[in-house]
């Protein structure tokens, strides 16, 4: 994240084009209002970017906050990446109505 920019490696850059990337990015456009820049990324513009995070099946949203030991932001998670984790949180878990057409009921029957 850098100012209202959220950048990303684009497709190209042999990244997983997965679910969780697309959720995020139409978080960061319909959600926060925030400008997706799909463009290579050299590793160093990572140690002066405002916060930082990474997405995946089983990272979800997760922020970095420290890179090659060197601190990114204030070294803590920044608002936009803390406004992400809730609102991709609350939505897997079936409480953002207005994406509950993203989730798939899952039932199990358990006997005691």
């Amino acid at each position: 994240v850098q100012g209202d920019q959220v950048i990303t490696p684009p497709p190209s850059s042999n990244i997983l084009v997965g679910i969780t990337r697309d959720t995020v990015m139409t978080l960061v456009r319909e959600e926060l209002g925030l400008q997706i820049v799909e463009r290579d990324i050299d590793r160093t513009e990572l140690y002066t970017s405002d916060e930082c995070f990474m997405t995946g099946t089983a990272a979800h949203v997760t922020p970095v906050v420290e890179l090659d030991h060197r601190i990114i932001g204030d070294g803590r998670m920044g608002p936009v990446t803390g406004r992400l984790v809730s609102m991709y949180f609350d939505i897997i878990a079936g409480r953002n109505a207005k994406y509950a057409h993203w989730c798939t009921p899952c039932f199990s029957k358990v006997k005691a």
